[in-house]
């Protein structure tokens, strides 16, 4: 790591706050407005201190916890950007594969805002928790097209690779068409003719739209981000620790103690 990084670095993307000040060429925003987004991803951390420059925002809802609003960044720019690949359009199916997590339940939330159908995959104890966030659940790997078929439905408009655990082959038979499916995870997708959405570090064009989409939908309880834990900041070894431990539902997320109250 530190033949990649200069030591000592700060992790980190995500962040939540009160504009302390407002760098050149910006506008939208004031002092004092309470905004999250992401920092710098070419600087790959920052978010994780006191104070942290942000490269995307948006206006936090009033009534949005903290907690949520630092954890909403990164998952809700790389969501929006899978969709806008995709374009799913309102009335089609849309299956998205590893649908639980971060990224995934956030684009269950913003596909389902847009009038998608959306079938989701997930462990069966997670498949209650896709209902509430909009999606028909169904149980991940192989075998998919057989299970969605006993669903009746044999066939996909565009599909969505989160998990990355290998299911290119039966996502591109769901949808018969590569350009119907883009994956977040899977670097075998040149192989099969799929793209993979790599980011603002890949010169892609960012989701930061979608920063204020979400606000706007979580204002009328359409949107959620769910906490798996919250540490001090003082404790961010064991945040990490937790999250290194994978296989959650939800964010792991680190508070500041001035953090402000609602």
């Amino acid at each position: 790591m530190s033949a990649q990084l200069p030591l000592p670095h700060i992790p980190g993307v995500d962040a939540a706050g009160i504009v302390d000040d407002i760098g050149d060429g910006v506008d939208g925003v004031t002092v004092g407005d309470h905004v999250f987004g992401v920092v710098d991803l070419a600087k790959l951390g920052g978010a994780s201190a006191q104070f942290a420059v942000l490269q995307l925002w948006a206006h936090k809802p009033a009534t949005m916890p903290w907690e949520q609003a630092g954890a909403a960044g990164t998952s809700t720019e790389t969501a929006t950007r899978a969709l806008d690949l995709l374009d799913p359009q309102p009335g089609t199916t849309l299956l998205i594969d590893g649908a639980a997590g971060g990224v995934g339940s956030i684009a269950v939330q913003l596909a389902a805002a847009r009038g998608i159908r959306v079938i989701g995959t997930a462990r069966t104890d997670n498949h209650d928790f896709l209902r509430q966030l909009g999606a028909t659940p169904v149980t991940y790997g192989p075998g998919l097209p057989d299970r969605l078929n006993a669903l009746g439905v044999p066939r996909v408009d565009r599909a969505l690779d989160v998990a990355g655990a290998g299911s290119l082959t039966d996502l591109l038979q769901l949808t018969g068409d590569p350009a119907a499916v883009v994956t977040l995870a899977d670097f075998t997708a040149p192989t099969h003719g799929v793209r993979l959405s790599m980011g603002q570090l890949a010169g892609e064009p960012d989701g930061r739209h979608g920063l204020s989409t979400a606000a706007e939908l979580f204002t009328v309880g359409r949107f959620t981000v769910p906490i798996e834990a919250a540490f001090p900041i003082q404790k961010a070894t064991d945040a990490h620790e937790t999250a290194e431990r994978g296989s959650r539902r939800g964010k792991i997320v680190m508070t500041v103690d001035d953090a402000p109250d609602l």
